[in-house]
């Protein structure tokens, strides 16, 4: 019996290809609520923008919608401009959520031996000029002598 799997062949490749931490200027290509009884999440597929090297990849992280994380998703909806009006009245309607723009911080780490990426911080995609020029935290320009 042979059975067709779609996307396998490009398995390894996509491991290979995964995107570095940092800031990236996104746009909102997905998004699904999933139930789970300890933490429900919703799963967001961002396409990304900016910078051009890495332009067209896509990045998938969860925002949790735990008690204590709605926070969180609060921030996200907040700088991606999602309606007020719906944040207002505490909806979150999955198609409004398609095509929001914005800009995010991820991160890398292992947790039980799986690699999770993590949504570090949200903001609005105007001030994606000020900050992709911004140096890295912790990196320190140096002094102009005059």
């Amino acid at each position: 019996m042979k059975r067709r799997i779609q996307g396998l062949h490009d398995a390894d490749r996509s491991v290979a290809d995964s995107i570095s931490d940092g800031l990236f200027l996104v746009r909102v290509d997905r998004a699904q609520y999933r139930w789970q009884a300890q933490k429900p999440y919703y799963l967001v597929r961002f396409a990304v923008l900016e910078p051009k090297p890495v332009a067209g990849r896509l990045i998938t992280g969860r925002v949790y919608c735990t008690p204590k994380a709605l926070w969180k998703l609060s921030w996200f909806l907040r700088e991606f401009g999602y309606d007020i009006e719906l944040l207002g009245r505490d909806e979150i309607d999955d198609k409004a959520l398609v095509g929001l723009r914005g800009v995010v911080k991820i991160s890398h780490t292992v947790m039980h031996g799986t690699p999770v990426l993590n949504l570090d911080g949200f903001a609005p995609a105007s001030q994606w000029g000020e900050l992709s020029a911004a140096p890295p935290a912790g990196v320190s320009t140096p002094e102009v002598a005059s």
